[in-house]
């Protein structure tokens, strides 16, 4: 007869095998967004009725593996200390985000066409409200711009951490160079001309 500790055992095992699903579907859709479920199974190291029993389509894969990736990125950011001036505090953001965005992009990536579009916003809600709150804290200070609507200067705050770890990607950008060109081409952007007022 079954012990009553196997019900717990099985369970934590079970646990254990998502955790190393998940963890492969992030390592493989960041390499190549196109990974099939043969290609993460191969690389958890589990059979496909394994991983079925645990996500019976691709599409519960790839969401399980962009939602650990947001997870484990707003452990990071919301560790990042947002205090003091608010041009200090977004570039302490922006160098903690960019390696972020690099891994999200391409799950992103994988994750367009298979998950509904409101979905994807739900998931990068959180990261783009703590950009918006700085910027305005900003804008309250005087610091940056306010002849621009905000949620685009928001959305081209997300467009340059998108292009910097393309570049980085595609070896146009060092790794070492990331973070600098990133925060000097947003505080440049977030400053604007003189005289910049609301619209």
């Amino acid at each position: 007869m079954p012990t009553a500790a196997a019900g717990p055992r099985r369970r934590a095992d079970a646990e254990r095998s998502i955790a190393r699903i998940v963890s492969a579907a992030r390592k493989s859709l960041s390499s190549d967004p196109n990974a099939s479920v043969d290609d993460i199974a191969k690389a958890a190291g589990v059979g496909r009725m394994t991983l079925y029993g645990h996500f019976r389509t691709r599409a519960e894969l790839v969401e399980a593996a962009l939602v650990d990736a947001m997870r484990a990125g707003e452990e990071v950011l919301s560790a990042v200390d947002l205090t003091g001036d608010a041009q200090d505090a977004l570039a302490r953001l922006l160098d903690s985000s960019w390696s972020l965005v690099a891994e999200s992009m391409a799950l992103l990536t994988a994750a367009q066409g298979t998950l509904p579009p409101g979905r994807i916003l739900q998931l990068h809600a959180a990261p783009a409200q703590r950009v918006e709150e700085l910027i305005r804290r900003g804008q309250n200070e005087a610091a940056f711009r306010t002849d621009l609507p905000i949620t685009w200067l928001v959305s081209a705050v997300h467009y340059i951490l998108k292009g910097a770890a393309e570049e980085n990607r595609a070896g146009r950008l060092k790794t070492e160079d990331v973070a600098r060109v990133v925060i000097a081409t947003v505080q440049s952007l977030l400053t604007g001309p003189p005289g910049s007022s609301n619209l």
